[in-house]
């Protein structure tokens, strides 16, 4: 037979070959079975805790954002303040240099009071033994008041340096959250137990024992119920299960700090035994993820997760070996 139809015969038979080999991986593919309800609902129960831990070091470190910028923009504030200043009695140094010079205490004055150094303004000026007590004074001043600015302006930029690191841990953490949330919500919807809420909600009445303090918390958070969990809420239309406990008990005139984390270190000398628990105690779970307050007969009322809303739930439902502990406000 000749070569060439040997040839003409293999190249078909090799590109039939490698199609079907195709095919078939993409059947196997496409072929390849979904998770099950039990695996998507296990898949959730897993992405709840993550999102949880992981929302609240994005509230930790966005509070973190929140107060160096703070510091920062005090102390830019500040910096002008000592700019003007410096400005106010630069003239009063122009006005003593020039007296100086008109009466022959300098040879020269060229160039003296535009340094931009304001040592080098002081030096030039020659204090010693050529100025009066007053112009001493007004000198002295100029000298403390520029030594303040610098000090200002090197306080000033090692706190924006902070701003600046927290802002991209920030983002960080940001694009975290989003990714897991993003996540959460798709299984939900799939299994069809996403709930969007209503953020103008009028919640329910509370009409349990608390009294005080206590009770003006659980008035609010029971008034809540409904409204949707959105992660980095503090209401009023969401809530973040730290920003929900944070916006209940600031009505009964409470300030709680923001984070999960850092109500349960402000909380170290007021914790309560499980086994004690009144009305108003905010519960902790274990690591910290998550939170809610008690609100009597073996209830909690709590801002749960993405697609869920602000609802009141049985400790036993939730799981009481879930729990590290609890505060009392």
């Amino acid at each position: 037979m000749p070569v060439r139809s040997i040839r003409t015969r293999v190249v078909p038979a090799v590109a039939g070959l490698a199609a079907a080999v195709l095919l078939t991986s993409q059947g196997s593919a496409a072929a390849e079975p979904r998770p099950t309800v039990a695996q998507a609902k296990a898949r959730l129960a897993k992405l709840q805790d993550q999102a949880d831990k992981t929302v609240e070091r994005y509230n930790t470190v966005a509070e973190k954002y929140k107060a160096a910028k703070k510091k920062y923009d005090r102390l830019d504030h500040e910096l002008g303040g000592e700019r003007s200043k410096v400005d106010s009695l630069r003239e009063s140094v122009v006005s003593t240099a020039s007296s100086m010079y008109q009466y022959g205490g300098l040879s020269s004055i060229g160039g003296i009071v535009t340094q931009s150094d304001p040592a080098g303004t002081l030096a030039g000026l020659a204090l010693a033994n050529q100025v009066s007590e007053g112009r001493a004074q007004t000198l002295a001043r100029f000298d403390e008041a520029t030594r303040g600015l610098r000090q200002r302006v090197g306080t000033a930029k090692a706190a924006y340096d902070d701003v600046a690191k927290t802002l991209a841990d920030v983002a960080k953490e940001k694009k975290q959250v989003e990714k897991l949330v993003g996540e959460q919500e798709r299984l939900l919807r799939r299994l069809n137990q996403f709930n969007p809420g209503n953020p103008d909600s009028r919640g329910i009445k509370y009409t349990g024992t608390a009294s005080g303090n206590a009770r003006t918390a659980l008035q609010f958070a029971f008034a809540q119920v409904g409204k949707p969990y959105r992660w980095g809420a503090t209401g009023p239309g969401s809530f973040d299960c730290s920003g929900f406990a944070q916006a209940s008990w600031a009505r009964a005139g409470v300030k709680l700090p923001r984070t999960t984390y850092q109500q349960w270190a402000w909380g170290a000398s007021r914790r309560v035994s499980m086994d004690d628990l009144q009305p108003g105690d905010l519960l902790f779970s274990n690591g910290l993820g998550h939170m809610g307050i008690y609100a009597g007969d073996g209830k909690m009322v709590h801002a749960p997760h993405t697609g869920d809303v602000v609802r009141v739930v049985t400790l036993d439902s939730y799981g009481r070996s879930r729990f590290i502990g609890a505060v009392r406000p």
